[in-house]
């Protein structure tokens, strides 16, 4: 009989970085569950492209900013492990799903605050809770943050600083969860090109060019550059990397 893959959960799963990570993880022989917010079919297309290298996939719909249906969403995930993966838990949580809200302090209204305090921070603390119970002993967790919260530009006080309570939170989490052998992590993106954003840092030559003068390898980032990390994260070589903030970014802003 052949032994279980290990089961990611990848939050965003369907483009940019979340996309990337659950392609890097299936290569890595880790099967994967991913969740989409609005488009199917670009979930489903990373879907079919992970059954291609052998591995099982799923994806399901999930907006991580409405805690109130996580329950519903729970139950779904549940039956979709059993029918699909043939087991009742999963490994790794990679909570990656996000929004980037540009505003200046000055001009950031209350509903766009909530907005990204619901997807950034607590529907991560609560999506978190809620998995605990599937969550192999032994697992990981891994927490997207942002080089935002080490460097400030102005126009992410917001974003930046429910980044900055998931760094904190990711500490917490490892010492609550050491006991069951799960290892928490936070990473930390810097800029990289995707629609993250509306595309800026890929699509605006001016930004990519004054990220690369301020970033020591000259670039900006790929999704690339980030989803074999997370990949290598899942990985039995990196069990002993326990409640770091590992920033990907090239060396930014150093």
């Amino acid at each position: 009989m052949e032994s279980q893959s290990k089961i990611a959960f990848v939050t965003g799963g369907s483009r940019g970085l979340g996309k990337n990570m659950a392609l890097r993880l299936a290569q890595k022989g880790i099967d994967v569950v991913l969740t989409y917010n609005s488009n199917k079919e670009e979930a489903l297309a990373v879907v079919a492209e992970i059954e291609k290298t052998g591995q099982k996939a799923a994806a399901l719909q999930l907006n991580t900013g409405e805690v109130k249906s996580f329950d519903g969403f729970f139950a779904e995930l549940t039956t979709v492990l059993h029918d699909t993966f043939a087991t009742d838990r999963f490994d790794f949580l990679i909570n990656n799903a996000g929004i980037g809200l540009y505003g200046s302090f000055a001009e950031t209204t209350e509903e766009a605050f909530d907005q990204l305090m619901n997807i950034h921070f607590k529907g991560v603390y609560f999506l978190t809770q809620k998995a605990l119970p599937l969550i192999n002993d032994g697992g990981r967790i891994i927490n997207l943050s942002t080089g935002l919260a080490r460097f400030s530009l102005p126009g992410y006080s917001a974003y930046a600083s429910m980044k900055g309570a998931i760094e904190v939170l990711t500490r917490y989490l490892a010492k609550e969860l050491g006991a069951r052998g799960i290892a928490v992590n936070t990473l930390a993106p810097g800029a990289i090109e995707t629609d993250f954003g509306g595309g800026t840092t890929r699509d605006n030559q001016q930004v990519n060019q004054h990220i690369a003068s301020v970033t020591a390898l000259g670039r900006a980032g790929l999704p690339d550059d980030i989803g074999g990390v997370v990949a290598f994260l899942c990985t039995e070589e990196a069990r002993w990397i326990n409640a770091q903030r590992i920033e990907v970014s090239g060396g930014q802003n150093l």
